[in-house]
């Protein structure tokens, strides 16, 4: 078992930089599956990590899919899967107080639950020379895929109770189903919470990191890490993020990372955050390597910076991208 606290201050303590991209979708065509096949089948899920693993022992932890539908799948909202495109939750499961109120908090062995934590006990039995880190959805992002997004907006400030009532039973079930990842041996889970970053810092603070703090309080130890993930913040609800208390902070390719890491504590470990899409898998691997080295060397001056890229990378990114990104790493590292 990995002693998590002590790994961090080991990486902060560190003479050279480390990297987490979040990045499982490359790993399912290295093992020849689909995307679907991957988010269905939690033997096919593992196998895309161990494989990815394999393939790029320079990663410093593993990660699973960053799939945002299987917690709204177990409270009962319709999914759309394709082959090679991650999952989409379609149209819109409650509308007003009394629908939230029905709500019924999901039991761990609805839906595709199951099988993502299946993937994780794999991962966490057959990985056991660095960390493995789960996912799951945050409060407010999965209350805004049951109620809809741009009504949750308006209902914020017309029904704040609603979405008050809405946010303590995904808590719920999101502590409940952070517990049981915690139990398959796991070292930490990135808990993603983009449409957070669509509030204000005190809305951010009012309706997501108060209930990301209780999850914190609750669950993170010295044997397990929370990080979380808001690739909406653009930099103004940094503050709200740091509330939280959470071991790590992840951010997307929207902010300035430099200014993040003035805005974070030092004992706590920064990632981010070269951009998935319009980088990693839009542009040439000289562009690639140019970029992640920009970041490392604007970073150079904090020891708790963490390179990653700003998202979960996508399906079908060239295997020559990818190797240009970690090439950037070695070189600066070495240089």
């Amino acid at each position: 078992m990995i002693n998590m606290r002590q790994w961090v201050q080991d990486v902060i303590n560190s003479p050279v930089r480390i990297t987490i991209p979040i990045m499982t979708n490359p790993g399912i065509e290295v093992s020849g599956y689909t995307v679907e096949k991957a988010v269905k089948n939690g033997r096919v899920h593992f196998d895309a990590i161990y494989k990815l693993n394999e393939k790029y022992p320079i990663a410093a932890a593993c990660t699973s899919i960053m799939d945002l539908t299987v917690e709204a799948e177990a409270f009962g909202s319709q999914i759309s899967f394709s082959e090679n495109e991650v999952p989409n939750v379609i149209g819109r499961l409650i509308s007003d107080y009394e629908g939230v109120e029905a709500l019924k908090v999901p039991s761990l062995q609805t839906g595709r639950v199951p099988e993502y934590l299946k993937a994780n006990k794999l991962a966490a039995d057959y990985i056991t020379n660095k960390p493995v880190f789960a996912g799951c959805i945050g409060p407010f992002s999965l209350a805004g895929r049951l109620y809809d997004m741009s009504n949750m907006m308006i209902a914020l400030y017309t029904e704040p109770e609603t979405i008050q009532l809405l946010l303590e039973k995904c808590t719920r079930f999101i502590t409940e189903y952070i517990h049981a990842i915690k139990e398959t041996g796991v070292n930490g889970v990135i808990i993603a919470e983009p449409a957070a970053g669509l509030v204000s810092n005190e809305d951010c603070s009012q309706y997501s990191s108060l209930y990301i703090r209780k999850i914190v309080e609750g669950i993170q130890d010295e044997n397990f890490m929370i990080v979380l993930h808001n690739c909406g913040n653009t930099g103004h609800c940094t503050a709200a993020m740091v509330e939280t208390r959470s071991a790590g902070l992840h951010f997307g390719n929207k902010i300035d990372m430099a200014q993040a890491l003035k805005e974070c504590p030092t004992d706590i470990l920064v990632m981010g955050n070269i951009d998935p899409v319009g980088v990693l898998q839009q542009e040439t691997p000289e562009k690639i390597k140019q970029e992640t080295l920009e970041l490392l060397h604007l970073t150079a001056g904090s020891k708790n910076f963490v390179l990653s890229t700003g998202c979960d990378v996508p399906p079908l990114i060239p295997v020559e991208n990818i190797e240009a990104y970690y090439n950037a790493l070695d070189e600066f590292n070495r240089k």
